[in-house]
């Protein structure tokens, strides 16, 4: 059921009917993660200036070499931050397009079913908020454990799986039924929609494809769903 469901989702990405909404959440995310990049380095550049102003007038002979080597950690770690951000951003994008997304797949794959209902646009930002305050704050619980050496790359793969799968099956099933129900359906399912998480969490791990992960996982969430939703009858 789970790797059907990645299968699906992976051969919806390129379909023509789904390229319009892939341009719109690929160029919105990049977009986003741009900002991003130089908003962080505006904070690394000003966070780093009093440390240098110290440094420059006792040590005059090698202060250009210490300001290239503060440059140079500087971008690593605003690398890792962005690499922080990732998810969170995508999270949005998902808020944003999983109804259209949603649409594709379920006129394209389910014609003889009823379609799912978009959700209000006031829903649908209250759950992007959500969306993006939940898996933020997972990353940086993730982003801590990276110093625990022997379960940093495990945090990672743990947190976003919990909390990726948990987040785009309610996205799809609230298509159907009241966020409650939503929640109550997913917790009968756990298990499951957990290991789904993960293969979307292993996506996200993949550099460049990770930007379109709201697609993947909006659709592999809608197809799971309809898997399930099928098999309960």
């Amino acid at each position: 059921m789970i790797f059907e469901a990645a299968r699906l989702a992976g051969s919806n990405l390129l379909l023509p009917a789904s390229r319009s909404v892939l341009f719109k959440s690929l160029g919105l995310t990049i977009l986003l993660l741009i900002g991003l990049w130089f908003g962080l380095g505006e904070i690394f550049a000003i966070m780093a200036m009093p440390w240098l102003d110290s440094l420059l007038p006792g040590l005059p002979d090698w202060a250009g070499w210490a300001g290239t080597i503060a440059a140079i950690i500087a971008g690593v770690g605003l690398a890792l931050v962005l690499a922080l951000f990732i998810a969170p951003v995508t999270a949005v994008m998902a808020g944003l397009f999983l109804d259209e997304i949603a649409d594709v797949i379920e006129v394209r794959d389910y014609p003889g079913e009823t379609p799912g209902r978009p959700m209000p646009l006031g829903q649908s930002v209250k759950q992007s908020l959500g969306f993006l305050l939940v898996v933020g704050l997972g990353n940086i619980v993730a982003l801590l454990l990276l110093l625990v050496p022997g379960i940093n790359i495990a945090a990672f793969f743990l947190v976003n799986g919990y909390l990726l799968g948990r987040e785009y099956f309610e996205f799809a099933a609230m298509r159907f039924m009241s966020p409650a129900d939503a929640k109550r359906l997913r917790a009968r399912n756990s298990t499951t929609i957990f290991f789904a998480g993960l293969i979307i969490a292993a996506f996200l791990s993949v550099p460049l494809l990770n930007l379109l992960t709201p697609m993947f996982a909006a659709g592999m969430m809608v197809h799971l769903h309809k898997m399930i939703a099928g098999k309960a009858g």
